[in-house]
């Protein structure tokens, strides 16, 4: 049985009007775009003038001549002026390149994702330079960059060996102006008013409807009397936006809140047929927190629960609403000084700080809870365990949260090329680069006194709940375990600090044209600060009556309290464009439905008020706890990498044929330290000699591990011209993946040995426990792009690619010695950790992109890409899991019950296509762009499966140049509303939805 119907998709009424109004107004502006092109042609038979080709035409046509240009396989975007990249977000622009695929959050494209690889695989460059991030991994969140400050984009999907390593499935690259290579003066502004259909239905305590996004920019260029030149370039941007989202929501994976219950009639010890009421994956006689036991058992050597059927239960399931504020200023600088004919001196710098706000609205119902006779024998699931109806009595909580996450990134780089002679190019570069995150945020408790009884069906997108003499939008209901939460967490420091040095020399040679080579040092920096929550700190406070109340006095200010922070529900048509109606029905003993209660809005308060007032009844001020560096939490990484490379460029002709390259070959050295802390510990002897390991959790105690590798990174690409208009390309390259910084932590415990009396350290302390592990050596790669490329003519492309992936690396449990000291002694003990192995593993997929323009001046652009692997990643709950001994032997841990997923971020298929009309003043195009499913990892816990389900996408932008310095722009994104889905383990459980709807942009643009 499927989760969810296949149905026709309906649009909601604001999609429809402005897919509408967007056909129509091709339909219309093409007469009078021809009409216009008729007068063109003749007044052009009286006067030959040169026309200049601009908006999406010309963006296409760039896209053409950086991939034909280029010796490696890349695909790309640029501007003739800043401002012009065609998207709202350097993230949507990408989406738009051949195999280039978004992770979407809040609505919008974040992490890019390369030839459906994830974006661990991948590495980001600006300028030329690493780019960090606040997320503890080497993704970017390219929500942060305005496109409006950058001129130029690219993604490399085979590698030469002058550039940085790091990306497997490619390098993306952004490019900010060099002044004097832009050559004309240009000021430049814009504002674009912003309305999202979805946030006219809330009442925004946040934000108003409308938000705006302002741009300016100023470029010009200087020369002086004695031959100098000087340019500069120069823009910020402020956007006060809103991102709409409504959700539903199970519990995550994570954690221990997701559970595979057994679905046994004959077994009345544990899941839904238990013999008592009680949580789905306890014990009535034994165990808490099992459920289904993937753990071997030595007699049978399978799973010991085996053959058990199983449903996937969640502690609870619940519906969003949200209000949100986006805020975010950009700032960028560029200063460009040639002395004289033999210098070029440029400097850059970009700034950019992002706050985003949400002010979360929830209704949970519990759900764990088996009743006997009603749970176990109602419990409809599908074939997966997914569940599609639930029926039992558990608590009811209208809970809420108000979260903040801060992120600011800055940038900074000087580069000084020195043309010594005529041929020899010296150039030197300096970098720095880094992102501060931190998040805020309050949870807040209500919920039932007593056990009420529901049910839930799922619906096509979402489930549906039955109540029964209960009234959700009564607030004087949720008056028990009244309860808050101050967070402080995820709060990290990336910096990157780098230095290179480079030549290139030119050969009177009839096939080497030039050598190029360099040295670069650079040093990577990660902290996350940890607390009394590990990457974090937690206040909470509990309600506290008035000290002697009675039972009624104790409810009744406990109401009192929910009545003085009451809210109306912000939202009306809350998930309407994803529910199959009423997302909550009220009903009597009877089944009658009653009125009240029934809809799709639920009891809520003001986040704040109540924070504050849980607080101030246990006679306290609400405050946000501090974090500290010196805790048992906080990751420290240093990564120093030193790096050369050589590389010979080639230009010759070849059995009758023009052909172009280089091959060379790049030597990377890693290093990385980690820092830990843990409490001090003292190995006290007793009376007998015995030995036993006391800590002191006063004193902490600093800690350090760390590793290091060498790889060897050839490469070689190759372009042949085999005729006028048509290429031949190849490459090969061999890359690396470095594992995420967050996972290079060094966190560790003693393991000691309480059963005998031990005498010696050797005998006390017998292992170590931890997490992290700085001696993860990076994921490896051999890669091979073979491709033919058609160009009849400046407007069109048909390029065909076939690629192929080998992966020396996937990622197991291994027993590995570290060594420490204890007492002044070294000692080798064992740890078993997550480590890069040397299994192997492949990638095959080809890449089609076509583009064609007809003389009415409508054109295509077409991008596919299809890639199949045999890569597994095995989850760590549910999954086949496995560990290595000292001695090399391999034992099995458990045995899963959910298959493995694959790279993560690895999509199957990745497409992306856009119609547009473009001739005169009038461009209009129309974008489709569509992901099929794909692993995510949660940052918090990568080693359990989520699916982000298959989606597509529709965009539509139309500009309007009014005269030589004024266009008018409409832009729209998701314009049909596509939700998000997730699902949790397996592909089938259903664990999360997010609607977004349309987000519209209309605005104007000066330029002088």
């Amino acid at each position: 049985m499927s989760l969810k119907k296949s149905t026709p998709f309906t649009l909601n009424p604001t999609a429809r009007w402005v897919k509408a109004a967007f056909i129509a107004g091709v339909a219309s502006t093409a007469a009078f775009s021809l009409q216009a092109q008729e007068a063109q042609e003749e007044a052009a038979a009286e006067d030959v003038e040169v026309i200049d080709v601009v908006g999406s035409r010309r963006t296409i046509q760039d896209q053409i001549s950086i991939k034909r240009e280029s010796t490696t396989v890349v695909d790309g975007l640029s501007a003739e002026d800043i401002g012009d990249l065609p998207a709202l977000s350097i993230g949507e622009a990408l989406e738009s390149i051949t195999g280039a695929a978004s992770h979407r959050e809040n609505g919008g494209a974040t992490e890019i994702t390369i030839r459906g690889l994830g974006p661990f695989l991948s590495a980001t460059h600006i300028n030329g330079r690493e780019a960090t991030n606040g997320s503890g991994d080497r993704s970017v969140n390219f929500s942060q960059f305005p496109s409006e400050l950058v001129k130029k984009i690219a993604i490399y999907k085979t590698q030469d060996a002058s550039m940085i390593e790091g990306g497997v499935a490619g390098v993306i690259a952004l490019e900010t102006v060099a002044p004097l290579d832009y050559g004309k003066q240009r000021i430049q502004g814009e504002i674009k008013g912003n309305y999202n259909p979805d946030e006219g239905n809330v009442d925004n305590s946040l934000h108003s409807d409308l938000g705006y996004r302002g741009t300016i920019s100023y470029v010009d260029q200087f020369e002086f009397s004695n031959g100098s030149a000087l340019g500069i370039s120069v823009g910020a941007q402020r956007q006060d936006i809103t991102q709409p989202e409504a959700e539903y929501r199970s519990s995550s994976p994570t954690g221990s809140s997701l559970w595979a219950c057994l679905n046994d009639p004959t077994n009345t010890n544990e899941g839904f047929f238990r013999s008592s009421a009680g949580d789905c994956e306890d014990q009535v006689s034994g165990s808490s927190n099992q459920g289904y036991n993937t753990e071997i058992d030595p007699e049978t050597g399978e799973a010991v629960s085996a053959g058990s059927p199983y449903a996937w239960t969640g502690s609870s399931r619940s519906y969003r609403q949200n209000e949100t504020s986006d805020e975010r200023d950009a700032f960028f600088l560029a200063l460009q000084f040639q002395p004289n004919s033999a210098w070029d001196i440029n400097t850059d710098f970009q700034y950019s700080n992002r706050l985003q706000q949400e002010a979360r609205h929830d209704l949970i119902f519990l759900q764990k809870r088996a009743i006997p006779g009603l749970t176990g024998p109602t419990l409809v699931t599908n074939d997966v365990g997914g569940i599609l109806h639930w029926e039992g009595q558990d608590r009811i909580e209208s809970s809420g949260e108000q979260f903040s996450r801060d992120e600011t990134y800055q940038g900074f780089g000087i580069n000084v090329e020195h043309f010594a002679t005529d041929a020899l190019t010296l150039s030197f570069d300096l970098a720095y680069s880094k992102t501060e995150r931190e998040e805020l945020q309050i949870s807040n408790r209500a919920r039932t006194e007593d056990r009420q009884s529901f049910s839930w069906d799922m619906g096509d997108n979402i489930p549906h709940f039955t109540v029964q003499n209960f009234d959700v939008t009564d607030i004087t209901n949720f008056y028990d375990s009244l309860r808050t939460r101050a967070d402080r967490e995820n709060t990290r420091e990336n910096e990157v600090k780098s230095a290179k040095v480079d030549f290139s020399y030119i050969l009177d040679h009839n096939v080497f044209v030039s050598v190029e080579g360099g040295l670069r040092a650079s040093e990577m920096t990660f902290v996350q600060l940890g607390g009394s929550q590990g990457n974090g700190s937690r206040t909470e406070w509990t309600f506290s009556p008035t000290e002697g109340s009675t039972d009624e006095e104790e409810i009744a200010q406990a109401i009192a309290l929910m009545q003085g922070c009451q809210i109306d529900f912000p939202e009306s048509d809350f998930l309407s464009s994803v529910s199959d109606g009423d997302i909550i029905t009220h009903v009597d003993s009877d089944g009658n439905t009653v009125a009240s209660g029934t809809g799709s809005s639920w009891a809520t308060y003001d986040n704040n008020c109540f924070a504050r007032a849980v607080a101030a009844s246990n006679g306290d001020d609400f405050a946000y706890p501090e974090l500290e560096y010196e805790n048992a939490g906080t990751i420290d990484v240093t990564e120093r990498t030193y790096a050369g490379y050589l590389m010979a460029n080639y230009d010759t002709e070849m059995w009758g044929k023009f052909v172009r390259g280089n091959f060379g070959v790049r030597v990377v050295n890693t290093e990385v330290t980690s820092i830990g802390f843990r409490n001090s510990f003292e190995v006290i002897e007793g009376e007998l000699g015995t030995l036993t390991l006391v800590e002191d959790d006063s004193v902490v105690e600093r800690i350090e591990g760390g590793g290091s590798y060498t790889e060897i990174l050839p490469s070689f690409n190759f372009v042949m011209d085999y005729s006028d208009d048509i290429l031949l390309r190849a490459g090969i390259y061999r890359g690396m993946s470095r594992a995420n910084p967050s996972d290079l932590g060094y966190s560790r415990t003693f393991q000691t040995d309480d059963e005998v009396a031990p005498t010696t350290i050797s005998d006390l302390i017998v292992g170590v426990n931890g997490s992290g592990n700085p001696s993860t050596k990076p994921l490896m790669s051999w890669n091979y792009d073979v491709a033919i490329e058609w160009y009849p003519n400046e407007d069109s492309i048909f390029a065909f690619g076939v690629y192929y992936k080998q992966f020396n690396g996937g990622f197991q449990q291994q027993t590995v010695l570290e060594d420490f000291v204890i007492e002044g002694d070294t000692y080798a003990l064992p740890i078993t950790n997550s480590v890069t192995t040397d299994d192997s593993s492949s990638i095959i997929g080809i890449e089609t992109s076509v583009a064609y323009r007809w003389d009415s001046g409508i054109g295509v652009k077409f991008g596919y890409n299809y890639a199949d692997t045999d890569y597994e990643f095995e989850d760590s709950l549910y999954g086949d899991t496995f560990v290595t001994e000292l001695d090399g032997s391999t034992t099995q841990l458990t045995q899963g019950i959910v298959p493995p997923g694959s790279v993560p971020g690895f999509s199957e298929h990745v497409f992306s296509g856009q119609v547009y009309y473009q001739i005169g003043d009038l461009d209009t195009a129309l974008i489709y762009k569509y992901r099929s499913e794909y692993f995510q990892p949660y940052t918090s816990n990568g080693t359990r499966l989520r699916y982000v389900d298959e989606v597509g996408v529709w965009e539509a932008r139309a500009s309007y140049k009014v005269n030589d310095h004024v266009r008018v722009k409409v832009e729209a994104i998701n314009l049909f509303s596509a939700p998000k889905s997730q699902d949790y383990f397996v592909q089938g459980n259903l664990g999360e939805v997010n609607d977004y709807g349309p987000r519209l942009f209309a605005g104007v643009t000066v330029k002088y």
